[in-house]
């Protein structure tokens, strides 16, 4: 029995170990892993995906040899963890800030890293945009710092926020049918919204890698 609506978004469980937790492990199981010696289906399906998320994160940025393998990692570890948490009695790790949080920080750290300590003129050129008149020059670099310290902050609060909402809403509908006379057009809507949140979560995977590979595009 819940005690309230964010009892499903707390990891802690009454033994001193939380397995909570390993649920954001268990979408290893989910690789498909080459039993055959001719690709299934699903390893079509996936090495399809891949390839098209490749083109498009070496479009975005084709100036670095191994950029798209990492965001294309990062993007399905995200949307495995994100599909996960539809499941029932699993975790959704991917609604804490610490998760979205510890993939968001790292990355943007070693990005701002590597542009200021090789390439500073060029971090420099980009606080103030083309065309700035001087007396707004001061004010731009402020602008521009405030959003570059804030780009982790946005990735993670808007991973998580997603997450969060869809579950809000699925968990009101279905506390609401057990007591409804109208358990028919609820669990039609519930359908419909599992369908939705599917949909938010394979786009908010995408979000964030892309998001990531502009950021590092500016960069490289």
């Amino acid at each position: 029995m819940m005690s309230n609506l964010f009892s499903t978004f707390d990891p802690a469980t009454s033994i001193k170990l939380s397995y909570n937790w390993m649920s954001s492990y268990m979408c290893l199981f989910l690789i498909p892993i080459y039993f055959w010696k001719l690709s299934n289906r699903t390893e079509y399906i996936i090495k399809n995906f891949m390839m098209k998320l490749h083109l498009e994160f070496k479009a975005l940025n084709n100036k670095t040899k191994g950029m798209t393998l990492m965001m294309i990692s990062l993007m399905m570890m995200i949307l495995l963890n994100n599909m996960m948490g539809l499941l029932p009695y699993i975790f959704t790790s991917s609604s804490h800030l610490s998760f979205s949080l510890s993939l968001a920080l790292p990355l943007w750290i070693s990005l701002m890293l590597f542009g200021w300590i090789n390439k500073a003129n060029h971090m420099f050129s980009h606080l103030i945009p083309m065309g700035t008149p001087p007396i707004l020059m001061p004010f731009m670099v402020m602008i521009e710092t405030i959003s570059n310290l804030i780009r982790p902050g946005s990735l993670a609060v808007r991973l998580t926020a997603n997450m969060i909402a869809g579950h809000l809403l699925m968990t009101l509908l279905g506390n609401s049918s057990m007591e409804s006379n109208i358990k028919f057009i609820i669990l039609i809507v519930q359908m419909m919204l599992m369908m939705f949140e599917m949909a938010v979560a394979l786009i908010q995977s995408y979000v964030f890698s892309i998001l990531m590979t502009l950021y590092s595009s500016e960069i490289m």
